[in-house]
């Protein structure tokens, strides 16, 4: 039977993982992503230098020839996959290949963002050994051994995102890889503590919520699922936006049919959480349900502002954290909840 450590273990790690998700969020607001131009090193360091004094003078001309041969493995693989297209602009783009100057600031930030995604990687590793070597249960073994196959694949996909200089698609699915990891860690939660925990906790595993509101809760997680689908769409087309020389201030005029629709997704949530919540306060009074609520306000809060007061950077990454653990929160509920 796993014990608290073992559940301990998986909360920590998802505590990191959440971070990853912060700090990546931070490196691309700060325009950091090319801080360091390899990986998983950074400038051949572990550590990474503070000046570029500790570089050799060519170092442009080094990195930019690494993410060329890079570049044209990558190329290769999306062909193999039916990419050819996208391949081929790789291959063309040669702006790609333009390595930015030493900014001690943005290395030292990209280099956080990495340190956080170690210590996510080796605690998606403990659990996968410790599964495997102590408990042995098969629901267990099958996804700590997905998730831990899937952070490795993200790790290799880090290294694509800084290969091809942060081309925008791939930059979304980084960020899809990191959700499928965060639901598959909060899956191992409820496992660890519900499914195979100790019997008094596994009695009071289910939520008694009626049919209603069971509706309910599975449109809100799947919306809020299409919802940050859209919102890389727009992070997208602002990141083209940037690129053209258009400032914050011009950025919700061009956005497109995505943000629109991003945006009055986000109203319908919210008003399938206000019943939601109305309903809860009339029945059993569940706190994931209040949280849930609670969470979504702020998100809209967050969201408001960045349509309205032209995209402050930190009220980025405030919304997108909290899209994240309104999605985890939805998830946890989905998983504990039972017809009544």
């Amino acid at each position: 039977m796993p014990g608290k450590r073992f559940l301990r273990l998986n909360w920590i790690t998802l505590v990191f993982i959440y971070l990853v998700v912060i700090a990546g969020s931070f490196v691309r607001i700060t325009g950091s992503g090319m801080g360091c131009p390899d990986w998983p090193r950074c400038f051949g360091q572990w550590v990474p230098p503070t000046t570029d004094a500790y570089l050799p003078e060519n170092y442009k001309d080094i990195y930019s020839e690494k993410r060329a041969k890079k570049i044209v493995r990558f190329a290769g693989f999306l062909e193999k996959i039916g990419f050819a297209e996208e391949a081929k602009q790789l291959r063309e783009d040669k702006s790609l290949l333009i390595e930015q100057d030493f900014n001690a600031r943005k290395t030292w930030t990209e280099y956080m963002n990495r340190v956080f995604g170690v210590l996510a990687g080796f605690g998606v590793m403990f659990i996968f050994f410790i599964s495997w070597f102590k408990y042995r249960k098969r629901r267990l073994l099958v996804l700590s051994t997905a998730n831990l196959i899937i952070i490795i694949i993200q790790g290799w996909f880090g290294s694509i995102v800084v290969a091809t200089n942060l081309v925008p698609w791939t930059i979304t699915v980084h960020m899809l890889l990191a959700l499928l990891i965060i639901l598959i860690q909060i899956q191992l939660i409820y496992d660890v503590k519900y499914r195979f925990g100790e019997p008094a906790i596994r009695e009071n595993s289910s939520l008694e919520i009626k049919p209603a509101m069971k509706w309910i809760i599975w449109l809100s997680f799947l919306i809020t699922f299409v919802q940050m689908f859209l919102g890389t769409q727009v992070r997208e087309a602002i990141d083209e936006l940037t690129i053209q020389g258009f400032g914050r201030e011009s950025w919700t005029d061009k956005l497109g049919i995505p943000y629109f629709i991003h945006r009055s997704f986000s109203w319908l949530v919210l008003g399938f959480l206000v019943i939601l919540a109305w309903m809860n306060y009339k029945d059993k009074q569940y706190r994931l349900v209040y949280a849930s609520f609670v969470l979504l306000a702020i998100e809209l809060v967050s969201g408001v502002l960045l349509a309205y007061a032209d995209m402050p950077g930190l009220v980025q990454t405030a919304h997108l954290l909290f899209a994240c653990v309104i999605l985890g929160v939805l998830y946890y509920t989905i998983l504990r909840m039972r017809k009544a």
